[in-house]
């Protein structure tokens, strides 16, 4: 995608953190917003790092990871285009937990700590929304850690795949593009990346799913929901 200049302040408002704010918050944030290129493999934050502000996504994709000092990792999040990230230590003043990086060319705004703080002290509804919007990450993180604990390998994937479906019929055959290469998705699911292809292997072997590179064509949406139940 080309380089270019946004409007900030339209993008801002296109962003649900941002989207009922009138036009004068939204300048004020805008004046304290930036543009950051973030090319493929290049790291946003590492674990650590103080908390600048918040991100959001104009194009791309970023993934959030905890990572060991043996260079291993745990994807805990996908975050592309329209989406925030980064939220997390704002109020608390701790650093980040997890690492940030770009996994395909990526254009980010980044909106100043200050700045944020600033708004959340003039208007007490952007200061619940953004609340909110860090209440409603951990909740996710809890569900996903019961899928963790509670659920098989082959559970988890089937509802990976039914999530990315994200609506459309429930009985005929649908096709889904992955969000990242396997490798990705398989730490994002806590499988090693040879669990998750023989799980996938699997599901082709019962005729439930074709698979080439990241299409998989579902065949029977309906027999997939019931194949792990």
């Amino acid at each position: 995608m080309p380089k270019c200049a946004i409007r900030m302040q339209d993008f801002l408002s296109n962003v649900p953190l941002f989207r009922n704010l009138d036009r004068a918050q939204l300048a004020r944030l805008a004046r304290g917003a930036s543009e950051l290129e973030a090319p493929r493999g290049s790291v946003v934050y590492n674990r650590g790092d103080p908390c600048t502000g918040l991100y959001a996504v104009v194009y791309g994709q970023i993934k959030l990871a905890l990572q060991t000092g043996r260079g291993d990792e745990t994807v805990l999040d996908l975050v592309g285009t329209g989406a925030t990230f980064g939220e997390a230590p704002l109020f608390s003043g701790r650093p980040h937990i997890l690492a940030a990086a770009a996994l395909e060319d990526s254009k980010l705004l980044h909106v100043a700590k200050d700045t944020l703080l600033e708004e959340v002290e003039r208007d007490t509804r952007f200061c619940r929304r953004l609340l909110e919007t860090v209440g409603e990450r951990l909740y996710r993180r809890y569900s996903e850690f019961e899928d963790y604990v509670l659920a098989s390998g082959t559970e988890r994937v089937i509802g990976f795949l039914l999530r990315v479906k994200n609506g459309g019929p429930d009985h005929d055959a649908v096709c889904i593009t992955l969000p990242a290469s396997k490798g990705v998705i398989a730490s994002r699911l806590h499988l090693t990346h040879e669990h998750f292809s023989r799980i996938l292997r699997e599901l082709m072997t019962a005729g439930l799913i074709e698979v080439d590179g990241r299409e998989v064509r579902i065949r029977d949406v309906k027999r997939l929901y019931g194949y792990a139940a």
